[in-house]
């Protein structure tokens, strides 16, 4: 299939309830739509979220790249040479995560409408659903539980509670959540925002709960660090901010920092990379999540027909989309009692 045409459109989206993280305040995110069209009437489509912090770009970053090297490049271009087409765009684009993967996206889109088969079962169909945590920031303890309830009540069995700014504060609010919810599983993530001893301290005042991840609680351009708390505590510890490449990926179980690692698509730049890094992370026997920013439908779609391919990924946390107001990518997959699962539909499941 040849591409014949490439456009795309701007969505800035609010979320219908900011939250807060170690490190900032969120209440709207940008996301910029990729389409592809081709000479035999199929059309592919990709996401981008540039984010400062998880992606290194801002919106301008991506108008820039789209305007002057990814619609240059990809017209009259075979998107069956997927492999050579994302290796040069890689080259082109630098360190720009999200602009590659949403020509990533779009090129997966298209190859699996080709094949006439949803996206997951392209890549492998290992699982045909899978449960996916529900996110609460930082705020006080009263909101913490009145969102807690809500979520429980929803049907969501995985929680994962925000921290890092206050210790005293976080070990206190998930004893407390942990005496109400008992049977609930529960994962910390602290943002990089403790020190080595500070998250040692938070596994011990914490171990009756059986927290069943702590995400990236140090900085992670000291990457020892997170070495130092993986050796000390006994819960898994997972890289979140301190994995965005393939040689991440192998300098971290090359040195055994972490038990556990967060791919997101945006991060590291689209589901051809995020196979590779997932194979790195099998041979070292570190288990592996698939994440998300703030991304509408179709961005959290593609995270999903990822984690449903892969057998080593064990976990998902792919509620981004869930406050966003106007998301205009709604119906691409069902989210029932806290699960996800993908329709019918070939591809990423969306057609205009």
């Amino acid at each position: 299939m040849k591409i014949t045409k490439v456009s795309y459109e701007r969505l800035d989206l609010t979320l219908a309830v900011p939250y807060t993280i170690a490190y900032e305040t969120i209440d709207a995110t940008t996301n910029f739509i990729l389409k592809i069209e081709t000479d035999g009437n199929l059309v592919g489509y990709g996401c981008s979220v540039p984010d400062k912090e998880v992606t290194n770009e801002i919106p301008r970053d991506v108008i820039n790249a789209l305007d002057s090297i990814i619609i240059p490049y990809l017209k009259n271009k075979d998107t069956f040479t997927f492999a050579l087409l994302l290796s040069e765009l890689r080259t082109l684009l630098g360190k720009k995560s999200s602009c590659l993967a949403m020509v990533d996206l779009a090129l997966f889109d298209l190859i699996s409408k080709k094949a006439e088969v949803p996206l997951y079962k392209f890549l492998g169909g290992y699982r045909s659903s899978i449960p996916t945590s529900i996110t609460i920031g930082i705020m006080d303890l009263v909101d913490t539980l009145a969102l807690a309830k809500e979520f429980v009540t929803q049907g969501f069995n995985i929680l994962k509670i925000k921290g890092g700014s206050d210790l005293d504060e976080d070990i206190a609010k998930m004893i407390r959540l942990h005496e109400i919810y008992p049977h609930v599983k529960f994962r910390f993530d602290g943002n990089q925002g403790y020190s080595v001893q500070e998250s040692i301290a938070f596994v011990k005042a914490t171990s009756a709960i059986g927290i069943e991840i702590f995400e990236q609680p140090t900085k992670h351009e000291s990457e020892e660090h997170l070495g130092q708390v993986t050796g000390q505590v006994d819960v898994p510890v997972m890289a979140d901010e301190s994995i965005k490449t393939l040689t991440d990926a192998f300098r971290l179980a090359q040195n055994e920092r972490v038990d556990m690692v967060n791919i997101k698509l945006q991060k590291v730049g689209g589901i051809l990379s995020a196979t590779h890094i997932s194979s790195v992370a099998k041979a070292a026997k570190m288990e592996t999540m698939v994440g998300c920013i703030d991304e509408c439908g179709l961005g959290i779609s593609a995270g999903l027909h990822f984690a449903l391919s892969i057998p080593n990924i064990m976990y998902a946390d792919l509620d981004g989309h869930l406050d966003l107001m106007e998301d205009p990518f709604t119906n691409l997959f069902r989210l029932e009692k806290g699960i996800l699962y993908p329709t019918d539909t070939y591809g990423l499941g969306y057609r205009e």
